[in-house]
């Protein structure tokens, strides 16, 4: 194959051979490409990170079909960690194998991590200057307009019924309204749509096919089976070779620094957290919140904020967050060690025990969930949980817009109603100015995701230099 494949005008008579024998169904060195521009328009968390991969593998590139996508997405959501970055792995290992997986996934992050370690090396030895505060009073009303796309593409392309719309509805009502854990507004999900199924059948045949686009065929269809079969054999090699990765750089850390240093103790407790983070970011936030100011002092109260802002306005998953935790806390207790070296330590030693199960966790399931793409029972509760997800993104847009567009908000308790209301006395009127403007530049004036972060990036700095 010469030329990168958009459409399904690409046979498997022309694709390439990876190491591992697998079949490529893009050339490696175009995926590579794609992931890398990807990756630099991580941006809003699950809901402009999954919009950006819809928009870019589903709808441009046609390297993958909506009910596929939707069908990893279905998957990804029962796990622990960050589903968007597990998204890519699983489309990246379908793309192109185990090594696709591996790219996909490392690139999904490493801007991300990259950015958040110079902002978090700024913020212990600078603070907060008027550059950083600029930059992100553009960035995160440029997110809103992003989330607030996804929610209009991820739910056009998913909710092919009225009953999956109510179903949506109902999760992020579920969530916004009543506070219900994610992980059981995902296994109600599940049920209602193993209960539709029975009940009628139809929704979800209108699920199948290629699309409503109109667009060409996806190179891989919705149909196709993965060439890679489940195995006890493969499974436990799986198993030794990621517990591996994962323990043996938290061995070397304890042996080299103690059983009882900030860097072991971090290792252990963000490795912990790794296996209980379901629902994203924000579901574990106060988790880690409470861990990391009251138990562990690693952070001073209010700092969480600070944190969660960097992670917020920097590309990939917003559980990186935890970085930015580990980083400050190792610096402020180094030691034997230089104090930046230390948080560097730290910083990437949590990373890795956090990401690390990622991969395990969809290299260990893919084979097996794509299997079951044909029971009628399994497809049936992926499709309810699809449609729950259209929900998930819009509440996570309705807790970013509040919090972005506010300063402060009030916590208001009635019987079984929990919300949170936005103190309107605290609107931030430049916020409002440029998520408006980022609103026209991504639905009027069309114009791509860098774009339009860099020209609000240039407004909010505008902005704090002259007000």
């Amino acid at each position: 194959m010469t030329t990168e494949p958009t459409h399904s005008g690409s046979t498997a008579s022309n694709a390439a051979i990876s190491p591992e024998g697998a079949v490529d169904v893009v050339p490696f060195r175009h995926a590579v490409r794609a992931w890398f521009a990807i990756s630099l328009q991580t941006f809003g968390g699950p809901a402009g990170q999954i919009a950006v991969m819809q928009r870019t593998l589903v709808e441009e590139r046609r390297w993958i079909g909506q009910q596929r996508f939707n069908h990893a997405l279905s998957y990804c959501m029962l796990l622990p960690g960050p589903e968007a970055q597990q998204l890519a792995i699983y489309v990246g290992w379908l793309l192109n194998g185990t090594r696709g997986g591996l790219v996909a996934g490392t690139l999904f992050v490493l801007p991300g991590v990259l950015a958040l370690l110079a902002l978090s090396a700024i913020y212990v030895g600078w603070g907060t200057t008027t550059l950083i505060t600029g930059l992100f009073a553009g960035l995160a009303p440029a997110v809103l307009a992003i989330v607030a796309q996804a929610v209009i593409r991820v739910g056009r392309r998913s909710l092919t019924h009225p009953a999956l719309i109510v179903l949506a509805v109902a999760s992020f009502a579920a969530l916004a309204v009543f506070a219900v854990p994610f992980p059981i507004v995902i296994a109600a999900a599940a049920l209602a749509g193993w209960l539709l199924a029975r009940a009628r059948p139809h929704i979800f045949t209108l699920n199948k096919g290629h699309g409503s686009d109109g667009g060409p065929a996806p190179l891989i269809s919705d149909d196709a089976l993965h060439h890679q079969p489940p195995s006890w054999r493969r499974a436990l090699k799986v198993l030794t070779i990621g517990l591996a990765a994962w323990g043996i750089p938290l061995a070397i850390v304890a042996a080299a620094t103690g059983t009882g240093s900030v860097f072991t103790t971090q290792g252990l407790y963000f490795s912990g957290a790794a296996l209980v983070t379901f629902g994203g970011a924000y579901a574990v936030l106060a988790y880690v919140a409470q861990s990391a100011v009251h138990t562990y002092g690693w952070l001073a109260p209010g700092e969480m904020v600070r944190g969660l802002a960097l992670a917020e306005t920097t590309p990939g998953p917003l559980i990186m967050v935890v970085q930015f935790v580990a980083f400050v806390g190792a610096y402020r207790d180094p030691g034997d060690l230089n104090p930046w070296i230390a948080a560097l330590l730290g910083a990437l030693l949590t990373t890795w025990v956090t990401f690390v199960p990622c991969f395990v966790f969809i290299f260990l399931g893919a084979p097996s969930v794509e299997r079951l793409r044909g029971n009628t029972s399994i497809s049936a509760a992926l499709t309810g949980i699809t449609a729950a997800v259209v929900g998930v993104i819009a509440n996570l847009a309705l807790y970013f817009a509040v919090h972005t567009l506010f300063r402060m908000t009030d916590d208001r308790d009635w019987g079984p109603v929990h919300l949170q209301i936005p103190d309107l006395s605290t609107w931030r009127p430049t916020a409002l100015i440029i998520t408006l403007a980022a609103l026209i530049m991504i639905f009027r004036l069309q114009w791509s995701v860098l774009r339009t972060l860099g020209a609000c990036a240039a407004l909010g700095l505008a902005a704090t230099l002259v007000w």
